[in-house]
């Protein structure tokens, strides 16, 4: 048995070490940055790759050439919603970041496919969703470790720029901000929708609060937008407040809108529980 024991565990010390992997941190860690621009949230992932003392585009990629814009895989950049990128449309979505490096202007590039990742040998044009230049500019500061910014804030725009050594390429990210406002401010002004109504006439039924409270919620829903659904809650809300005779005509209509959408089964249903009233 002390032979077996001492067998089993060898065997076990030696599959922990065939397993076992040594974690070390990685020459160009990943870097997320999220910032809200108006309504909109400009999201970007991305490695973080450092000068070292080397020239850049020269010893570290290559002017002219098109790079990942980062280290490892490509760097992405996420929209919540439709945006302009310097002038052109683009929708929401996650798009990877691909450029062209120069010594006075980069070419920029949204990339639909997100597997290409550095495969940059693979890249196709075709899969572009934009494509756009703008210039570089020369900072006096220099940053050791390469870092995308969202800067320069205000509502409904935004500046994104590459930084890395003396490098400093910035582009434009404009959001919609003025138009999800007024449209927020129109739904609001407007007042609760029907939906909203029938939403609350029915909490207040389900939950036996104000069945008065609820039948005004419930016939204000249904005089924007009956349906159905909306003209049995307000039956059942009648029935409770002792209103079955009018209850019975109101689930009639119910039943009768409810087979005009083929809804069978939901008149059934009606005829059930005015059986039972």
């Amino acid at each position: 048995m002390r032979v077996l024991f001492f067998s089993v565990l060898s065997m076990f010390l030696l599959s922990g070490t065939a397993f076992s992997q040594v974690l070390t941190p990685r020459p160009s860690p990943m870097c997320k940055v999220e910032q809200m621009v108006g309504l909109t949230t400009v999201s970007l992932e991305f490695s973080r790759p450092s000068v070292k003392g080397r020239e850049l585009f020269v010893d570290i990629e290559a002017f002219g050439q098109i790079w990942r814009t980062g280290a490892n895989a490509s760097s992405k950049i996420t929209f919540s919603d439709d945006v302009m990128v310097e002038g052109n449309k683009v929708p929401a979505g996650t798009y990877a970041l691909y450029s062209v490096p120069g010594k006075e202007e980069w070419t920029i590039m949204l990339y639909k496919d997100l597997a290409l990742g550095g495969s940059v040998s693979k890249y196709d044009e075709s899969q572009e969703l934009v494509r756009f230049t703008v210039e570089n500019e020369m900072a006096d500061d220099e940053v050791e470790t390469f870092f995308i910014m969202v800067d320069n804030i205000t509502l409904n725009s935004a500046e994104v720029s590459l930084q890395w050594g003396n490098y400093r390429v910035p582009f434009t990210v404009e959001t919609m901000t003025d138009d999800q406002v007024m449209a927020s401010i129109d739904a609001t002004m407007a007042g609760p929708s029907a939906g909203d109504y029938y939403a609350a006439a029915s909490y207040y039924y389900e939950s036996g609060k104000d069945m008065n409270k609820a039948l005004e919620w419930v016939r204000m829903a249904n005089s924007e937008n009956a349906r159905y659904w909306t003209l049995r809650m307000e039956a059942k809300i009648l029935h409770s407040l002792g209103q079955t005779a009018e209850a019975k005509i109101v689930m009639a209509k119910s039943s009768e809108m409810a087979k005009e959408a083929g809804s069978d089964g939901y008149a059934k249903q009606n005829d059930v529980m005015m059986s039972e009233w």
